[in-house]
Parts: structure tokens; sequence; C-alpha cells
């Protein structure tokens, strides 16, 4: 048992772990869908067809996705804070640079910047909630982690194309680059990366049980064990197909289909995404709750996953989004996508706790591998389909992106079939086949 003083110690330090890195995690959102508030203004900027402009947002998708398995070793060797600390300040340079670009080249570099600084902070932040939570909490962490991180895919929408009004998207992203570089220094100073660290038990030792083993051994050795793991697969393609349909979408073709297609101004395309954001920040807490408080994983997911397909049948077909049908579609979209969040949880439980941090960031490959194609892959078939130069895009050019993404989707939940039961708990080594 813990005194008051020690108990007041685990909660400060707990909750500033999670506030702080959960902050960074915010600006990863942030720069995650900021492309599709700012879509036209980088057009006229850098003079940029669909193909081009998917390509420049999707170098932060290649480049966090590359990241991810890296991320999962180092945040399992050398530990979630100084990992977010040095990640913190590559993506603040990165930042700085996209908005001083003045070449397209230059804008990609400062792209892909960011995406190599913000990829570790994800990872890092569930290293830090297996660390400093409950084990029967884990879902309704990440839960809650997706709800703070939408906080910067929110501030991307409706409130960034607010702000356009006033300032240039330049000054935007050289600002948030100076408070990427503030929470990285924040990082270092303030975040612990488990209670041990300040001389308190685990969370599991204040349960009554033994504490996690470490992993003994070369860091190699554990991701092989993660790897071989055939339970591990199934989640990787669950986040290729509903996370990188929601990313590919929310972060960039929402707005223009909006715009092109249905003849919204910005204003009103901003707001439907803003909604399918909140939906989806929204959502993913409800769900891991859910998900934790029945004890069960592979229903949520693949009822929230089935309801999620469904919802790209109305953009397919090109039905009417006046009113609040459009609001409650994007509404409805948002809520039931964060069923791949279940996975992550799904990841750590069916491999050794040592390992949470490789584990999660296989799964999570999925999710920006599906991005990193669909973003370029859309607009190249929006660019095919638009065989007229002289006319504006209309909705049917749109239409076949749409297909590829609901092709997507429906590969994802054809994955949510074989993910593996957990009913919640924490498998031991011995366990997994």
């Amino acid at each position: 048992m813990l005194n008051p003083l020690q108990s007041k110690q685990l909660v400060r330090l707990r909750w500033t772990a999670f506030v702080v890195v959960g902050l960074a995690y915010v600006l990863s959102f942030f720069h995650r869908f900021a492309p599709a508030a700012i879509s036209s203004d980088l057009q006229q900027t850098f003079h940029a067809s669909a193909a081009a402009l998917g390509g420049l947002a999707a170098t932060y998708f290649y480049v966090y996705m590359v990241m991810q398995i890296p991320t999962g070793v180092l945040v399992d060797t050398l530990g979630p804070r100084r990992v977010v600390a040095i990640g913190g300040v590559i993506g603040g340079i990165g930042s700085v640079m996209f908005g001083l670009a003045d070449t397209l080249v230059a804008a990609t570099v400062g792209r892909l910047l960011v995406g190599l600084g913000v990829s570790v902070s994800f990872i890092a932040l569930l290293k830090l909630n297996a660390s400093w939570f409950h084990d029967r909490h884990f879902a309704t962490m990440t839960g809650v982690t997706i709800l703070i991180g939408n906080m910067g895919s929110l501030l991307a929408a409706a409130p960034l194309a607010w702000a356009l009004g006033f300032v240039s998207w330049r000054f935007v992203f050289v600002a948030v680059g100076l408070i990427s570089l503030l929470l990285a220094a924040l990082t270092a100073w303030l975040v612990r990366e488990h209670p041990g660290e300040v001389g308190l038990p685990s969370l599991r030792e204040l349960d009554g049980k033994t504490a996690h083993p470490r992993h003994e051994g070369h860091w190699y050795d554990g991701l092989l064990i993660v790897l071989k793991n055939r339970a591990t697969w199934p989640g990787l393609w669950v986040n290729m197909g509903i996370a990188g349909s929601l990313f590919a979408f929310g972060g960039l073709w929402a707005v223009p289909l909006l715009r092109d297609g249905y003849g919204m101004d910005r204003a009103a395309a901003t707001a439907h995404t803003t909604l399918l954001l909140a939906g989806f920040a929204i959502g993913a807490l409800f769900i891991g709750a859910l998900s934790d408080r029945l004890g069960r994983r592979k229903p949520v997911m693949i009822a929230g996953a089935l309801v999620y397909c469904l919802c790209w049948l109305p953009l397919l077909f090109g039905w009417p989004l006046a009113g609040i049908s459009g609001y409650a579609l994007f509404l409805l979209m948002g809520l039931c996508a964060p069923s791949f969040t279940l996975s992550w949880s799904c990841a750590k439980e069916v491999n050794p706790p040592a390992l949470s941090g490789m584990a999660t960031s296989v799964v999570n490959v999925g999710a920006f591998l599906g991005t990193a194609i669909l973003q370029p892959l859309v607009g190249w078939a929006i660019d095919r389909a638009h065989t007229n130069s002289d006319a504006p895009l209309g909705l049917g050019d749109y239409q076949s992106g749409i297909a590829i993404l609901l092709g997507f989707t429906l590969m994802g939940l054809l994955a949510a079939l074989f993910v593996r039961e957990t009913f919640c708990r924490q498998y031991g080594a011995g366990n997994i086949s």
C-alpha cells in the first residue's frame, strides 16, 4: 500500500506524463489532418495537381509508417521520455521549414521531418499508459488518448479555416513548430517513464499481483517474438483498411470532395470534417470503454467496422448531402471508425507485456501504410477521371476515388474477423501461439 504522500506523487506523475506527451500527440493529429483545410492554399502556392498534392500530404504518412516499428523498439529500450523529446525537436524544425517553404520540394522535406518527429508520440504514450495505468483500463485509456489527440484534428478543421481568415497558413505552421520545441523541453524535464523510476511499486503490484517481467535479451529477439506471433498480424490489416481510409479521407480528400462535388464553401466543408473528427474522438472513447466493460474486443470491433463500411455508400453513389443528412453521415462515420483502435489493445494483450511498444507499433504500421497508399492513389484516380481539363472537378471525378476508399474499408472489415479475442486479458508469453 502507498502512504498519502506516495499516492499523491503517483497521481501527479501519472497525469503529468499523460498530459505532456498527450499534447505532443495533439500536434501529430494536427499535422495529419491540416492539409485538408489548406489544400486550396497549397495548390495555389505550389501550383500542384491533385496527385502532387496527395503526394505532399502523404509524405507525412510514409515516414510515419516507416518509423512505427523503430519507435516501438526505441520506447521499449531507450524509454519514451527521450524518444518523445528528440522527436519534438525534429518535428518542430520540420513544421517551421514547411511554413517557410518556397517550393514544393522544400515543403515536402519539411513535412517529411514533421512526420519523422511526431511519429513517436503515439507509441510512446501507449507505453506510458501501460506503465502508469492498470491493465484493465488500457482500452479505456487508449480511447482517452485518441480523444485528446483528436483535439489536434479538430483544430486542423474549422478552427484552422477560421484562423486562415486572419493569418497565413505559413504563420500557423511556424507557430506550431515553436510549440513542438517547447513540448520537447517539457517532456525531457517533467516526464517519468514508470513508477519504479521514482521508487514506487508498479500498478500490478498495487493490485497484489507480480510485476510484469522485463524482457531478457536483445531487442531484436523481442521484435522477432512479436513478428512471429500470428495473432499480431490481423490488427495491421484492420488498421490499413479502416484507419487508412479515414485518415486519407479526413486528412485530405473530404474537403475537396464537398467543395467540388457538392458545391460547399470551405467553411461548410470543414464543418463536416470537424464533425467527422469529433465523432472519431468521441467514438474512440466510447468504444474503448464499452469493450473494457463488456470484456470483449472482437464483436465491438466488427460491429463498428461494418457500420463504417455502410457509411461510404451515400458518397459512392452521390446521394444528396443537403441539410442535416450530410452532417449526420459524417458524424456516424466518425463514431464507428474508431473500432480499429481496439486492435492496439489486442496486439498488446497477445504479446509479452515488456514488448507492448513493439506490439502496438507493428499493428500501427497498417494505419499509415494505408494512408500513404491512399492519399496519392485517390488523387491519381481523380486526375484520371477528370478528362476535360477545361471544366472544374465534379462529383463524378471523385467517385472512383471513393470506390478505392470503400475497397480498403471492406478489407479492414474482413481482417477484423481474424483478430483473436482476448477477453480484455493480458496473455503471458506461454499463452501465445
